[in-house]
């Protein structure tokens, strides 16, 4: 136990100002509130004092008059429209420049509105002034004005249109990508796990032993590096849905139901782009219920994204950098890799030049189900902050750069098992040796154990369900190494 109060405190004095008092019992409340977790660390912290104590009720009223629910917008509607009072709140906003008219057009997907194109307009002297905000990326949080009135958009006559005439980003926090590099140098490996875990809302005192910290950690790879796709079966209760969903702004779960090629990629009719460019990383979880409208449509879109980061649908060709990460329940006769497990994901998927395209394979039955004493209480990193954190090192392109340096590929390895070796193994080096900026500060021994082994199993892996679903493919790795000083 007194360990464990020296890392906290030496966490909150490294992070000072950016760590949380996560406690079950309050965190729960504000949770219940329906908000996820980078919000509700993001509201305790606004009301918490130095203890990291904060009144439950006045979080919960701030939170219900500033961030609304679905079902709270057709109040909200009536506000603008029938008594024409303006309304702030804060929302995700959907942004894009129409061709046509030139104007600049929002959306909240959130709340499915609008229903029709030009019923929801960013006022210009907004767009101009607010356009770096507003179209750094394809979604935004933000505290959004919204204003209802008459007008004559593209033609189409006067009718009623909801304006955006104020937008502040919500940017809570400093992310200063440089310090928390260097704040890694602060902590030993272990206590770095656990700054880590701690982050994405659970306790580290919780887990039995080291395996499942690090399974745990490995469900973070999309977050920090583009384009990794991945597979992971676990049994119930793991906390997939959760990870996936409730940690950052930056990613999607699809959680069951009817997926077509149009939201996964582009939508023809309405000129959007799908998901696949909006976020970080797009999670199908409860794959065993999702269907697709097209199979064999949708595989074709899938392994040429999977492949190259194109997708071509009609005339329009998009690039994006999501990773694709397919979550199934499996139950623990099946959890074995020496059987044909992907028999249990959908027919979509019974290709093995589609499967070949996942980077790795993730054994979710190495992370326990979720109970009480998994859920973090303590001081721990913000997730909002966190998320933050991981969306930036996606950009930082010095990680790959190292690996590309400190792996020795034999000639004739196989392309796909090369690079999904080397984005795997990237991301493992992001997230545990965040302050290695270099080849000559890489401690390769330490690479090796928790780097590039761990990428190579998950690979494997995927080689080995391969090799059982089509004999075409061998199971054996190339022998890839960490050269030496």
């Amino acid at each position: 136990m007194k360990d464990r109060v020296t890392f906290e405190d030496k966490l909150r004095n490294i992070f000072s100002g950016i760590a949380v008092y996560k406690d079950v019992r309050r965190n729960g409340s504000v949770s219940s509130l329906g908000i996820p977790s980078f919000l509700r660390d993001w509201l305790i912290m606004r009301f918490a004092d130095e203890s990291g104590n904060f009144n439950v009720d006045e979080v919960r009223s701030y939170a219900k008059r500033t961030i609304p629910k679905r079902d709270q917008w057709e109040r909200l509607k009536s506000e603008i429209v029938k008594e024409r009072t303006p309304v702030r709140f804060l929302a995700k906003v959907r942004v894009e420049t129409d061709i046509k008219s030139g104007e600049g057009l929002f959306s909240l997907p959130d709340f499915g509105f609008p229903r029709r194109k030009y019923e929801a307009v960013i006022e210009d002297n907004l767009f101009r002034q607010k356009k770096e905000s507003l179209l750094e990326n394809s979604e935004a949080w933000g505290v959004v004005q919204l204003e209802w009135r008459f007008d004559n958009i593209h033609g189409r006559g006067e009718q009623g249109v909801v304006f955006m005439s104020d937008f502040e980003p919500f940017r809570p926090y400093k992310v200063d990508l440089e310090f928390f590099q260097q704040a890694r140098k602060l902590f030993n490996l272990e206590e770095w796990i656990d700054v880590i875990i701690g982050a994405v809302d659970y306790n580290p005192i919780g887990f039995v032993n080291s395996t499942q910290k690090f399974a745990l950690l490995t469900r973070l790879i999309p977050f920090v590096e583009g384009r990794v796709n991945l597979i992971e079966l676990a049994p119930k209760g793991t906390g997939k849905s959760y990870v996936f969903s409730q940690i950052s702004k930056y990613g999607w779960l699809v959680s069951g139901g009817s997926v077509s090629r149009a939201r996964m990629f582009y939508d023809i009719a309405r000129g959007q782009p799908g998901l696949v460019s909006r976020n970080d990383y797009v999670a199908l979880d409860e794959i065993q219920s999702i269907t697709f409208q097209n199979e064999e449509e949708m595989r074709g879109a899938l392994k040429g994204y999977l492949e190259t980061g194109e997708f071509r649908v009609g005339d329009y060709r998009g690039v994006a950098n999501a990773g694709i990460v397919v979550l199934g329940n499996i139950t623990n006769v099946q959890m074995n890799v020496d059987r044909n497990m992907f028999m249990e994901l959908p027919a979509t998927f019974h290709e093995s030049a589609l499967l070949d395209r996942f980077h790795g394979f993730l054994r979710g039955w190495n992370i326990p189900r979720m109970k009480e004493s998994l859920k973090a209480n303590g001081w721990a990193l913000n997730s909002e902050y966190f998320s933050e954190i991981m969306h930036e090192l996606r950009n930082d392109i010095c990680y790959r750069n190292i690996v590309d340096e400190l792996l020795t590929v034999p000639k004739g390895s196989d392309t796909r098992d090369t690079e999904a070796v080397k984005r795997l193994a990237t991301g493992f080096l992001k997230l545990l040796f965040t302050d290695a900026l270099s080849a000559n500060a890489v401690d390769r021994a330490m690479f090796d154990k928790f780097c590039l082994q761990p990428a190579m199993a998950m690979r494997a892996t995927i080689r080995k369900q391969l090799h059982l679903m089509d004999t075409e493919y061998s199971e054996e790795m190339p022998e890839i190494v960490c050269s030496e000083a």
